[in-house]
Formats: C-alpha cells, structure tokens, sequence
C-alpha cells in the first residue's frame, strides 16, 4: 500500500495499517461514506494492531458535515463504581498494569454508534455485517504480526506475561512472536460476530456486557455491569482558533485538544518565516511548554473543569504568552512522563465528509487484561488519576480522565479541509504542530511534510529530567544551536523513530479531490477511489 495517494474523487482513507486501510477503502467502495468507512477501520485495527488500541478502549472524533458543521464525539469511560482510593490503599499509585489498572469503561464502541447514526442520517445504509466483516475475519483468520506489534509484543512481554489473559492471547510458549506470525483472535471475532448480529449496543446492555463485567469481576477490576448499563457516548461543540490560515478545530476536555491548538496559535503570533530552522523547531518547542503547563493544571473532566478551556483561547491570554517567549534561549523545562500508544486515522468522501478519528489503550496493550469469554483488550487510561484527593485528577468513581488524545482537522482559508492526528502521548500535539506547519504553513507537500525529522519535549523512559527528543536526521548545525540556546537535546539514532508518532492526513481539495498520506514509522498507508 502507498503512503501517500491523490486526485481521489469518491472516497480516500488513511490508517498506520494497510489492513485497516483496506477495510476503509472497501467500504467506500461498497457505497458506504466516510464515517461508515472509519468504524470499519477502527474495528480492523483493534484486531491486527492490538498493541495501540482495541474494543477495550476509548476514542474521539472530529466530524466535518457537508453543511461545513463540525462536531466533536467524545467516546471516553468513566471510573467504575468500585473504583475507590481505599481499593488501592496498598498502592502509592494506580498500579499501570493489571486488573486494578483495568478500572475505566471502555467508551470506543459508545462512539461507533453515534458515528453510524451520523452516517445513516446522511444516507449510510450498509448494515453492521459488512462493516466489521473485514475485522471479523482477520480475528478468526488471523493476520500476520506486524513490525511494530513485534517488537512492542518483545519489550513488555517480560512485564505482562502474567497478567491475566495475556500471554495466552499474544505470547508463544511464553515469548513474542516472530514477525510474520499469524496471530489469530478467535474470542474477539465471536465477540465482533455478536455484535454484528446483535446490534452494537449489546456491548454496553447485552450479552457481550454480562459476559465481559462476569470476567472483570474475576479478574478484580473495579468495572461492573452497571457502569456499562451508565455509559454512553455523547457530542459536543469542538474547540477552535482562527489564524492566517484557516480555522483549526479540535477536541475539549477531558482531552489534551486545547495545548494543541494553543501551541498552533502561539507559534503564528511568532512569525516565524523559514521551515526547518531554528526559528521554526525552538518555536514550536517554546509554545509546547507554556501549552502543556495550561494544560496540566486545567485539564480533568469537564464536569469539573477549573476553568473553561476558551479562557485560554483568547486573543489577550495568547498575546501576553507569545511575547514571554525567549526567541533565543529555551526555558527550563520539567515534564511528567506521558506515554501513550494509540492510532489516528482519517478518512473522506465526494460528499464533503471528512473524519478524524482516535483510539486507544493508553499505554501499549492498556492493562495488559484479555477477558477470556470476550477477547477484549482493557485499557488501563484510568492510570491517569491522582490517589491524592487534592489533585486536580483525584480518583473517584464516575469521573472521566484526562486523556491525551486529540483528533485534528482545519478548515482552511484555501478552500482545503485537513483531517491530521498521530498517536504519541503528550507529543501528540507537537507532533501534530510540526506535521501542519509544514504542510499548510510552509506548503511542503502532505508526504514529504510526514517524513521529515521530528522532535518532542518530554522525559525518555526512565531519565529523571526533560530533553527534546530529535530523529537522527536533523542537521548538526541546528543541533548545535538548539544546544547552545540550552535545549537539553537527546538526539535518537533511529533515522524513523516508533516513538515519534504515527502520524496521518487526509485533505478534501476545493476542486473535489481528495488525497489521504500516512507515516512511513508505521505499518500503514493511504488509499481511495
């Protein structure tokens, strides 16, 4: 499958596996439009990339009608009713793996539905058989193991080989598999045979949630059948700014949308004119700290929300930021860890409809728990809590966590509309800054803008303080001076880092072509009709 592709006119996706792109484009194909497409795809890619996402986990959308409206679907799990502090008073911390890890909802199927009543309200027709039936066969067939599920199955094998479920569904004889094995899901393709038949609901009320809150109350998860009864997906009005360029939209809380677009609307009030240079990458760099510092103090459940994120949005708020940026000296900067593995993927069609779309575990295989009855894969995103009742993200049950995902799409003043995201934690909004700059700003075209170097702020696993992270590709020169302006710089040897996002775009042209690009540090690609 390419990586990049144009002059569409019925239909373009684009997803960090080739098979899950297919299923997209066959839908299209079958006349489905794109939001159809999308819950194909985000069912094929539970199956064959398991180690970013799953049924088990939560996602978000960002919907472009024909009628230009956009809206936001917010498919995250609350805490479970017995998600308590005193059930891990003998922890300092949620445990990141495990069944007490495993004490959130998962929300992505919530979001499946309210994607198909949009699509059939603007005359999606293709029933529940044919749009998982890709997913379906390539859990029961199985499906060859991809790099990147390889080498991820490797690194953690040794930390989760007893969690419940999990060696039994991803290990062979207590190892990771080769790639080019053909990993076969056969509890998870019943589980996505049922909810063909039976209707998608029937993972929240039905068959599929007894059989799977009965092995979450085995297992000790703090999940029970009633907070599936409770959860539902829900839309909302997405956050935006207006700049030179166009108008960029992203998700509200309990995601991380707004440091996203603040990092996009402190960079323009730099003016920053040359692509690739210091300017350019300190800039972005410099924006990034002052929008993650907004966003870990304001961002938790939006029922709880300190603040409103608009608040921070405004014209005086991002003028009064913008100018305390040093244009030549990096300010100190100290980060939390952020890790998360997820898949953004994208999708459009002739009508008019663009999708962008995000789901995920959090970490990579979430809680490490495979519910043996299900097959489903839980998330562990309810880590995310404080213990501490004072934080701003204190445990307790039916709250939302904050997420670090984000979907992004702009409605550019060129007559384009660019559905873009990436997984990646908290690189995810710069990578997604690094990812438009380029392409919209500074008109490189869509698949070079996706393969060049990128950088992230953030801790590496294990280092006690912050550094920007740069692919080994960057010019020496402008290390050197991204050093002396003191950035603490780690620069990676891999020319293609996994850990620098799996990014994506897709574009609808004024002239009614659509092109669609993925990352070349994923197993993936784009294609249309």
């Amino acid at each position: 499958m390419d990586l990049h592709t144009a002059g569409h006119r019925r239909g373009v996706v684009c997803a960090p596996h080739s098979a899950a792109a297919e299923a997209g484009r066959a839908v299209l194909a079958e006349g489905g439009n794109a939001l159809e497409a999308m819950v194909a795809m985000s069912a094929s890619i539970a199956v064959v990339y398991p180690h970013m996402n799953g049924i088990g986990g939560d996602g978000f959308w960002l919907v472009r009608e024909p009628s230009g409206r956009v809206r936001a679907l917010m498919a995250a799990g609350r805490a479970g009713e017995l998600a308590r502090p005193e059930l891990y008073r003998d922890y300092d911390a949620i445990p990141s793996r495990g069944p007490l890890a495993a004490l959130t909802v998962p929300g992505a199927i919530g979001g499946w539905m309210l994607a198909l009543e949009a699509a059939k309200a603007m005359g999606g027709a293709l029933p529940l058989d044919v749009l998982l039936g890709h997913a379906i066969r390539q859990a029961g067939e199985g499906t060859p193991v991809a790099r990147s599920l390889a080498d991820l199955t490797a690194a953690v094998a040794g930390e989760l080989k007893l969690v419940p479920g999990f060696a039994q569904t991803f290990l062979i004889d207590g190892k990771a598999p080769e790639v080019g094995h053909v990993l076969r899901q056969a509890a998870l393709a019943a589980t996505l045979e049922q909810l063909a038949h039976e209707g998608l609901a029937d993972f929240y009320r039905g068959d599929v949630a007894r059989e799977v809150a009965a092995d979450l109350e085995r297992v000790g998860s703090p999940v029970t059948r009633a907070d599936f009864r409770r959860n539902g997906a829900t839309i909302a009005e997405p956050l935006s700014i207006t700049i030179d360029a166009g108008t960029i939209y992203n998700t509200p809380a309990p995601t991380q949308g707004l440091a996203a677009l603040m990092i996009l609307a402190l960079f323009e009030r730099l003016g920053v004119k040359e692509a690739e240079s210091f300017d350019h990458v300190h800039g972005l760099i410099e924006a990034a700290k002052r929008a993650l510092r907004v966003r870990d103090r304001t961002i938790t459940d939006p029922d709880r929300s300190p603040q409103p994120s608009e608040r921070f949005l405004a014209d005086a708020f991002l003028d009064a930021e913008a100018a305390a940026i040093d244009r030549r000296k990096a300010e100190p900067w100290l980060t939390s860890e952020g890790k998360g593995d997820t898949v953004w993927m994208g999708a459009a069609d002739g009508s008019g409809l663009v999708v962008s779309y995000i789901q995920s575990l959090y970490w990579e295989f979430g809680s490490g728990v495979v519910l043996p009855r299900t097959g489903v894969l839980m998330q562990n995103r309810g880590t995310s809590f404080s213990l501490d009742r004072r934080a701003l993200n204190a445990l307790e049950p039916g709250r939302l966590p904050p997420h670090t995902l984000n979907p992004a799409l702009a409605v550019l003043r060129d007559g384009r509309i660019m559905a873009y995201g990436t997984m990646g934690g908290d690189a995810q909004p710069q990578i997604q800054a690094a990812l438009f700059t380029r392409h919209v700003l500074y008109r490189q075209p869509l698949e070079e803008a996706l393969d060049r170097p990128r950088w992230f702020i953030g801790r590496t696993w294990g280092s006690a303080h912050g550094s920007v992270m740069l692919e080994g590709r960057f010019d020496g020169n402008l290390i050197d001076r991204l050093m002396s302006a003191g950035h603490d710089v780690d620069v990676m040897a891999a020319p293609y880092a996994g850990n620098m996002g799996h990014a994506g775009a897709v574009v609808l042209h004024p002239n009614g072509t659509l092109e669609g690009a993925h990352d070349p540090r994923a197993d993936g690609g784009a294609s249309g009709i």
